[in-house]
């Protein structure tokens, strides 16, 4: 059985901006992806509504910040085969980091942290898969682009961003925004058919970095 550990924000968790909820469990791209891999893989979704790279938010009511939480979260899942890393939309707000530059020394530094993780028991440190997440969109709801004013120019930034470090790192790279697109609704989330498109994008990336 290989282990697949999918570590995300709202995008992985599956926020509906649709219904204002939560996708149906079979809707989320976690779990088209779990399907479309078959039994022999366990796909581990952690996704957290407001996760960043590596940066705090003072106003949330959890944890946020990627870098804090993914040790434990390693320690927690292990051993892991492969981990794939879809962060950096809520890099964009504003009053959090908001730049393309930013967002990739973060996931630079999450994709360090894997690396040298102590897996201990003799586990081998696995693979990482790095997401670029779909760019924001123009969007009339106030709120949301209030909070992620002029973020849309450094947000379409990301995929080439991550490709680059991805090679220089040595991670597979795989652009979401290529299969879906965020809705206007808000300008930052995915209906379901979206959603469920970039778990079946990701399925034969993973299976090659799977050897299955």
């Amino acid at each position: 059985m290989k282990s697949v550990l999918c570590y995300g924000d709202s995008l992985t968790w599956g926020y509906d901006p649709v219904n204002l909820g939560r996708h149906a469990y079979e809707d989320r791209w976690t779990s088209v992806l779990q399907k479309g891999l078959g039994h022999g893989v366990r796909v581990l979704a952690e996704g957290l509504n407001g996760r960043t790279t590596a940066y705090d938010d003072h106003l949330a009511d959890c944890e946020r910040n990627g870098v804090k939480l993914l040790p434990t979260l390693l320690e927690t899942h292990k051993p892991i085969d492969l981990v794939v890393i879809m962060l950096g939309t809520n890099d964009m707000k504003r009053g959090i980091e908001g730049t393309a530059v930013g967002a990739t020394s973060g996931m630079k530094r999450l994709v360090s942290l894997v690396r040298h993780h102590d897996w201990g028991f003799d586990f081998e440190g696995p693979d990482v898969l790095i997401v670029s997440p779909p760019p924001i969109c123009e969007t009339a709801n106030a709120f949301f682009a209030a909070m992620f004013k002029d973020a849309l120019e450094e947000s379409a930034m990301l995929a080439s961003m991550y490709r680059d470090m991805a090679d220089e790192m040595g991670c597979g790279f795989f652009d979401a925004g290529s299969v879906a697109k965020t809705t206007p609704l808000d300008g930052i989330h995915l209906d379901a058919a979206n959603t469920r498109a970039i778990g079946r994008g990701l399925e034969p990336v993973v299976r090659m970095m799977l050897g299955i």
